[in-house]
């Protein structure tokens, strides 16, 4: 059974830092990512990063946000600086299945919130 367990949400003031983190179990993961959603907003893709390291980001977060990875941990982690009211949201881990290609799994989601 493939679980993804997050941590690591909280609130902070605008300009703060925050780590999220997310621990994978049950199969051999590929791409790894962090999506958010935002009230009244569909969820996007934050940023994603293959096994090998490879990382892309969505153009609002780059040069604030790093993604990295633990491959023997099967975890990934979103650090988040100079972070604005506009990144308030809930934040979702994703992965994908290295076995059974086609099947996706998300985390339950963690609360990021920013105050001006």
């Amino acid at each position: 059974q493939v679980q993804l367990v997050e941590s690591g949400g909280g609130s902070v003031q605008s300009g703060g830092s925050l780590r999220l983190s997310c621990v994978a179990s049950g199969s051999i993961f590929s791409t790894m990512a962090w999506y958010r959603q935002a009230p009244g907003k569909q969820r996007e893709l934050v940023a994603d990063i293959t096994r090998r390291g490879r990382t892309n980001y969505t153009d609002s977060v780059k040069g604030r946000f790093t993604i990295s990875r633990d491959n023997a941990k099967d975890a990934v982690y979103l650090e988040m600086s100079s972070l604005e009211p506009e990144d308030t949201a809930v934040y979702f881990c994703y992965a994908a299945d290295g076995i059974s290609l086609g099947r996706n799994y998300w985390g339950q989601g963690t609360q990021v919130t920013v105050s001006s």
